[in-house]
């Protein structure tokens, strides 16, 4: 069988709004399952799907920066993200526009590093995370003035081979930054390569070009 997801259509018989939020819907769906077509229920969240930047500089540091997330009541350390939320926004340009907002940076350079579904099980919310080099600052003037729990964010710059070894020995815990750093020491490694930045994600929930 080959090693690579792909998608399924089971018969829906049902499927029910229980609560539509700005960032997603809990959705509720009766469908038939398997050569039986068994009858199933599944609730889960129907999430708009992020986009996430691993900035890396010429010296193969990685910028991290340090959230406030109250869900989890922690500070995490993670990566540049934001939602899709500006309707036929490609998923690179958003990467872009929360790399200036969040980190404060352009970069020259972007490559596609990662795709995947952070909570499968719970939620269809699918998070492509990008590779950024070739790095500059936003002058002052024209920087982004965040809010919320933003407004606190802590960047810093880290050696690679830490950041990832913080991973392994469960002191990051933000699936974004998990899924990016691991990515990127398997691509220095040799273990796969980049992609490009528009490269495709056909089964993508949201449907909207790379």
């Amino acid at each position: 069988m080959a090693l690579h997801d792909t998608p399924a259509q089971h018969p829906v018989d049902s499927s029910r709004l229980h609560h539509d939020a700005r960032l997603f819907a809990l959705v509720e769906d009766e469908f038939r399952f398997g050569e039986h077509q068994q009858t199933l229920h599944r609730a889960y969240l129907k999430h708009l799907g992020a986009v996430a930047v691993l900035p890396v500089d010429e010296q193969d540091r990685v910028l991290l920066i340090r959230q406030y997330r109250h869900p989890v009541r922690m500070h995490l350390w993670e990566v540049p993200a934001g939602l899709l939320d500006v309707d036929g926004e490609p998923m690179l340009e958003t990467a872009q526009r929360e790399l200036l907002e969040e980190a404060d940076l352009r970069a020259e350079t972007w490559h596609t590093l990662v795709d995947f579904y952070s909570s499968p099980g719970a939620s269809s919310e699918a998070i492509r995370v990008y590779l950024a080099e070739g790095l500059s600052e936003v002058p002052e003037a024209d920087r982004h003035t965040r809010d919320g729990e933003e407004a606190e964010i802590v960047p810093t710059w880290v050696p690679l081979d830490e950041a990832v070894a913080a991973v392994l020995s469960g002191q990051i815990h933000n699936p974004s930054a998990v899924v990016a750093l691991l990515a990127l020491h398997a691509v220095r490694t040799g273990g796969g390569q980049l992609r490009d930045a528009r490269a495709p994600w056909e089964d993508q929930p949201r449907g909207i070009a790379p």
